[in-house]
């Protein structure tokens, strides 16, 4: 998984509430496991005016001019700024496949479904709560600023402006924050204590031979 230090990325604005897991990868794509390959049927249903298909070539499909990742001035986005409830609905970890591979590292929202939210942090995307009142002030300044860039640091918690001389902190918790800044997800954080499972499982196989 990638480490998450600091980030400074184009800000694309989806302004839309209780947005589900379904609308930003829907069904049709869980077949698959692979955890690559998703950004191109990244809200799918939004993105283009046909139903998509796994495996299918998405470079000569019909897109819906209307949806904000469509737009020129948001290529290459890789912070999402949302409204509230965002990554609702079933608890598929296809969802945040989905946003990484299409290159988002950060999700700035008032609110996150809770199994979303941790998802989120298992691979590599840092998710950010912010008030409803300053959502909305970043949404304002997005859609009045083209090209409009913030930076994120993890390590100091904070989300800087890039034009100007502005910034605001934000909350997340340690582990959560330690995990993501050294690149750890489940698998990884679990290997780093090795050295204790090996312990137990011999301190146990001593006093319960009959449990392993």
């Amino acid at each position: 998984m990638k480490k998450f230090i600091k980030h400074e990325g184009l800000v694309v604005p989806l302004d839309r509430s209780n947005v589900d897991t379904d609308a930003i990868l829907p069904k049709q794509y869980l077949k698959s496991i692979r955890r690559t390959g998703f950004g191109a049927y990244l809200f799918d249903s939004w993105r283009y005016t046909d139903i998509g298909e796994p495996d299918q070539d998405c470079s000569h499909r019909p897109k819906n001019p209307d949806f904000v990742l469509n737009k020129p001035r948001y290529e290459k986005a890789t912070v999402l700024l949302a409204r509230a409830n965002f990554g609702c609905g079933s608890s598929r970890e296809h969802a945040p496949w989905a946003l990484e591979d299409y290159g988002f590292r950060v999700i700035i929202a008032p609110s996150f479904a809770e199994i979303f939210y941790n998802n989120c942090f298992k691979n590599g995307i840092l998710p950010i709560v912010l008030t409803e009142e300053k959502v909305s002030e970043l949404f304002s300044e997005v859609e009045s600023t083209p090209g409009f860039t913030l930076q994120v640091d993890l390590q100091m918690q904070k989300i800087i402006w890039m034009d100007k001389a502005k910034s605001v902190t934000f909350d997340v918790e340690p582990a959560l924050k330690e995990r993501l800044i050294k690149g750890l997800d489940d698998v990884s954080w679990t290997l780093g204590f090795s050295d204790k499972i090996r312990e137990y499982e011999k301190k146990r196989k001593g006093e319960e031979p009959w449990a392993l």
